[in-house]
């Protein structure tokens, strides 16, 4: 009696549409309507607002959904379980990364799994803010640095190094900043950011820096780095090639702050399903990182 209503609910609840609802179900739109009407009285709750052009769920029905929702997740992974099809992983996969890190690190690799695993399917929503799993249905995350949501488990992946740089010609015209204090002489190009992250003498520091550019882009500021037009503060993955072709050279490296690191996130209240554990793993044994070395006829001089 208990479970009458749920799976018409949570349809409804994810087609916004009694009509689309039950066309995934193969029933009557009437017998949704009134399986969902059932439930309500029952739970004494209004879950929905329906109005003659839009279907949509109250503050409660969003609660109720997203309990619902992961309940008839797990019952379809222990069915799938017990019937062993995880032998040939399949099913949905739905993640989110940051736009610039999701291209150039995450999604390619996500590429050369779907190889691998032809019947999984793949949604990928790339965002610089900060997506709610649960509220948005996702099954995982990639984040960057400190987390803070303790609701969330996490693996780390790998990790990620900020790198002060700049361009030989640059140097050669401005000479080489030895203390953070020079930092004040340059031109620093900035990102969001009005400030910088360093480490000295063990503790994490901020330095607001000022220069001529500020862009969000990552790749803005690089290109502007190589043409010479001042330093810039960059997560290795946006400079490790010029770095190691010298067209960069590092700064500042005794002031460089920690490595951070880099995670796959999870809502806390569900296990790693077969399907998602393979794609962890598979990203964590390709994002290992490799050390970055600088040519020595690129070394910064004064």
């Amino acid at each position: 009696m208990k479970w009458e209503g749920i799976s018409e609910f949570v349809q409804v609840a994810e087609a916004a549409s009694f009509t689309q609802a039950a066309k995934r179900l193969s029933i009557s739109t009437a017998q949704v309507s009134r399986q969902v009407t059932a439930l309500e009285q029952r739970l004494k709750i209004k879950l929905f607002y329906r109005t003659t052009r839009r279907v949509s769920l109250t503050e409660e029905g969003q609660l109720f959904y997203q309990h619902c929702r992961s309940v008839l997740d797990g019952l379809e992974e222990a069915e799938r379980a017990v019937t062993n099809l995880q032998s040939k992983p399949q099913g949905r996969i739905k993640l989110t990364a940051s736009v610039t890190y999701g291209e150039q690190q995450i999604l390619p690799l996500v590429n050369d799994f779907a190889l691998l695993y032809p019947d999984i399917e793949i949604i990928a929503s790339l965002s610089n803010q900060r997506l709610d799993l649960v509220d948005e249905g996702f099954d995982l995350a990639i984040r960057l640095g400190k987390l803070n949501d303790s609701s969330m488990m996490a693996k780390k992946l790998t990790t990620r190094t900020h790198h002060v740089c700049a361009s030989p010609a640059y140097i050669q015209r401005h000479g080489t900043p030895h203390s953070l204090s020079e930092l004040r002489q340059h031109n620093c190009l900035l990102g969001t950011l009005d400030y910088w992250h360093f480490r000295e003498k063990s503790v994490e520091k901020n330095l607001r820096v000022s220069g001529q550019l500020r862009y969000n882009s990552g790749h803005a500021l690089v290109d502007a780095a190589l043409k010479g037009l001042g330093i810039v503060q960059l997560p290795d993955y946006y400079v490790d090639q010029h770095l190691q072709t010298g067209a960069l050279c590092s700064l500042l490296e005794p002031q460089r702050e920690a490595e951070e690191g880099i995670w796959a996130v999870y809502p806390h209240n569900r296990q790693l399903s077969p399907k998602i554990r393979l794609l962890v793993d598979h990203l964590a044994e390709r994002l290992r990182p490799t050390p970055v070395t600088t040519p020595a006829h690129h070394q910064p001089t004064s």
